[in-house]
């Protein structure tokens, strides 16, 4: 068994069961392979993505793609920590998984989730400089200091992963085993423990608060003063480049902030929709990011296309 007979504080779980997402049992067979072709999709556009910034002179040394390379490295980790254990719930394979890849869960999901956080602020930062201060985005933002202020969004994102990890385990768990989601996550770990869970409960709430307001907050500055630089352009073209550029990065932390929002900040939630909000978030999103900043950004399509026809982008200088 997963679990002790008794509730003492001495018991030990040896492990959880995930139960998946509800879902019809005609439906298994189809819903395996929906989630197993988006996971296969999500590695693959995104990793297109990331070798496109990394072999394209004209891309991999400025901050804007430098970023979106990372992004994209996310996503695939993000992915990977989630989907394929989802995939396991339509098939025949037990659910249960061990304590310590139960602890790894939850601290990898955050630990990814709150650096793309980080970085989607650190994005918004990057195209405020670029079109409000045009003349010294050289020197405020060049590789160097892009690849320093990258390093601390994942030390950042690591320490909030370490914390949430820390404060949801360091309860005693020794009732029944089953966490009602199909991931360790925070809100169905903790109604488990054989504790009071109110001061984590708290202090959830305003850490994740604090941080996703915090960054929401510091991206929609940085629009408001994109904005107001973008309405100063005088030609049309300028005006629609401009708004092309910052939109491919408006509807990514709309399609991010958004079920972040409706799952953590409500406090003692159990809404049926908590589990499809967390699997568009978790699942849908790293396949969108790809596709949003390919459609939408003719520098990359423009990557891509000497990438498929075989030239450099030296070679389209000549």
């Amino acid at each position: 068994m997963g679990k002790t007979s008794n509730t003492s504080l001495d018991s030990v779980m040896t492990d959880f069961i995930l139960l998946g997402l509800s879902h019809p049992p005609r439906l298994r067979i189809l819903l395996f392979l929906v989630f197993f072709i988006i996971y296969i999709l999500t590695q693959l556009g995104n990793l297109l993505i990331l070798l496109t910034v990394w072999a394209d002179p004209k891309l991999h040394t400025r901050p804007m793609y430098i970023l979106l390379g990372m992004l994209s490295f996310l996503d695939m980790w993000l992915s990977s920590v989630i989907v394929p254990r989802l995939i396991l719930d339509f098939t025949p394979a037990s659910k249960r998984i061990p304590f310590g890849g139960c602890v790894a869960q939850l601290y990898f999901f955050h630990f990814l989730g709150s650096t793309q956080c980080f970085l989607y602020t650190l994005m918004a930062y990057d195209r405020y400089l670029a079109i409000c201060q045009p003349l010294r985005y050289p020197m405020l933002m060049n590789g160097r200091l892009c690849t320093i202020f990258v390093a601390g969004t994942w030390v950042a994102g690591s320490i909030h992963g370490s914390i949430q990890a820390t404060l949801t385990f360091r309860l005693p768990y020794c009732g029944p085993n089953q966490v009602d989601y199909f991931i360790c996550d925070i809100p169905a770990v903790l109604r488990l423990a054989c504790a009071d869970t109110a001061v984590n409960e708290r202090v959830t709430f305003v850490d994740i608060g604090v941080v996703a307001a915090s960054c929401f907050m510091l991206i929609l500055l940085s629009y408001a003063n994109i904005v107001h630089a973008i309405l100063q352009i005088h030609t049309a073209d300028g005006r629609r480049r401009a708004f092309s550029t910052c939109g491919s990065h408006l509807t990514v932390v709309t399609v991010y902030y958004v079920p972040c929002t409706f799952i953590y900040l409500r406090a003692g939630s159990k809404s049926p929709l908590d589990g499809a909000v967390a699997v568009f978030y978790t699942v849908v999103t790293p396949l969108l990011n790809p596709l949003i900043y390919t459609l939408r950004n003719q520098e990359v399509k423009s990557a891509l296309k000497r990438r498929a026809s075989g030239r450099g982008a030296g070679s389209e200088n000549k």
